[in-house]
């Protein structure tokens, strides 16, 4: 498992923990990540970006004869994509969608565009490139009557996503939301933007309603398991309390998603609510999700049954039980070395 100092790191280590049968090798680029002492083995390793990266991941599991390999890190999907049958003839197989579904799921101007081609519902969206194209989708998109959002078309982590609206107060921003807030107008982005040279970026409505992350148990287009969950309290981007939904219309909208781009292995859907009441796509995590592990609670070992799967084991009906209606809390917890 690479990704060891990753926010959902830990957790991924409980389920995969939760087979004895199985010895776990964990990599990171950081000497010091808290995977680290949570498992039975761990390597330092390049990062997703650098060109040694892969080779030295091909190496790393010929020598200690990995079976498979699970990335947590979206910039490694690509590269490990890109080099499955290298991997193979080592005897790895890599729990990752094909390159070219990633590509699409992996930028989310292309994602809504692949979508909306093969009608599948997704926000109203503009892609710009300059200040000018910029105004132009604020207008058409409704701005400032209706709320509007952006982000980068590649981006991860919450990076460059912001929500405009003009009837915001900047004295309750201050004083009453923590640093690290979403909310701006539109005039202070566009000083922002003129400052420099800016990537890509999705404009869309805003969907005020409730957000869902739905995890996916994933066979090369079939999903198998599909369960979303409430984000009813978020910290840094990151889920810390939520319920196990059975929301009907969520499930059959991602398994239109999961078919079209025929995802494959565990994944991350996120959804919200638009003002008229359906669910539409936020965006695709096409790896395993950090808060994936909350669904251990519920009945269901995520990362466990992806693993089984890769391996050639059967899946079986008891194993993709949910048990609706869990709710679950996070929490930190120290590491001491």
């Amino acid at each position: 498992m690479t990704g060891a100092g990753a926010p959902g790191a830990a957790g991924i280590l409980h389920c995969l923990g939760q087979e004895p049968a199985l010895k776990v090798t964990v990599a990171d680029a950081s000497e010091n990540s808290v995977g680290r002492y949570l498992a039975n083995d761990f390597v330092k390793i390049p990062r997703g970006d650098d060109p040694a990266f892969v080779p030295v991941l091909l190496d790393l599991c010929r020598d200690r004869d990995i079976q498979i390999l699970m990335p947590l890190v979206t910039k490694e999907l690509i590269p490990l994509a890109l080099h499955k049958e290298s991997f193979a003839a080592a005897g790895t197989k890599i729990l990752v969608s094909d390159a070219p579904s990633l590509e699409i799921a992996n930028n989310k101007s292309r994602l809504y565009q692949f979508l909306e081609w093969r009608g599948i519902e997704v926000p109203a969206y503009r892609v710009v490139e300059n200040t000018e194209q910029f105004r132009q989708a604020l207008h058409e998109l409704g701005y400032p009557g209706k709320p509007v959002c952006f982000k980068p078309s590649v981006s991860n982590g919450s990076r460059g996503v912001r929500i405009l609206r003009e009837d915001i107060s900047e004295s309750a921003l201050l004083f009453q939301q923590k640093p690290g807030h979403l909310w701006m107008r539109a005039a202070e982005a566009l000083r922002i933007l003129e400052e420099a040279p800016f990537p890509e970026l999705l404009v869309s409505e805003y969907l005020p309603g409730d957000e869902y992350s739905v995890d996916c148990l994933c066979y090369q287009g079939e999903a198998r398991l599909i369960v979303p969950r409430l984000r009813r309290k978020m910290v840094n981007g990151i889920t810390v309390e939520g319920v196990f939904e059975e929301k009907e219309e969520i499930i059959n909208y991602s398994r239109r998603i999961i078919a079209e781009l025929k995802l494959h292995g565990n994944i991350g859907i996120q959804v919200k609510q638009a003002a008229v009441g359906n669910y539409l796509l936020l965006e695709i995590n096409p790896r395993v999700q950090g808060t994936i592990s909350a669904a251990l609670g519920a009945g269901v070992n995520l990362p466990l049954l992806a693993v089984r799967q890769e391996a050639g084991f059967p899946v079986e009906e008891n194993d993709l039980r949910v048990k609706w209606g869990t709710r679950f809390s996070r929490y930190w917890q120290e590491v001491f070395y």
